[in-house]
């Protein structure tokens, strides 16, 4: 089987572990040079690496069992304690997925639907 694994850019490696974790991710490592996360099998890597163009161009999509379920917990979860520069609730897209989106504290942009 073969996955994806994405490095995911960080400007405070702690924040971002932790917005991660408030979010459901599991630590699996973490040390000063990275974090590994998985959210149900999903893994990302957590670099202490960041460039404002790349972070803020950076998406990717996560795909969960129940959306409103995910998004009733991140939204109490992160809401006030990160202060999501984008938190937009589930929606229908013009491309036909029902999506939520959410950017992290280096302002990663992710897509949040519906498997």
């Amino acid at each position: 089987m073969a996955r994806v694994v994405p490095f995911v850019p960080s400007q405070d490696l702690g924040t971002s572990i932790a917005f991660y974790e408030a979010l459901g991710f599991a630590r699996q490592h973490a040390d000063h040079t990275i974090a590994i996360m998985d959210y149900q099998g999903a893994t990302i890597l957590i670099q202490p690496y960041w460039v404002k163009d790349w972070a803020h161009n950076w998406m990717a999509q996560l795909r969960v069992d129940d959306l409103d379920a995910w998004w009733a917990r991140a939204e109490a979860a992160v809401g006030e304690r990160f202060k999501p520069g984008v938190m937009k609730p589930p929606g229908m897209q013009d491309w036909g997925l029902r999506v939520a989106f959410l950017s992290d504290p280096a302002g990663v942009l992710w897509h949040v639907t519906e498997d």
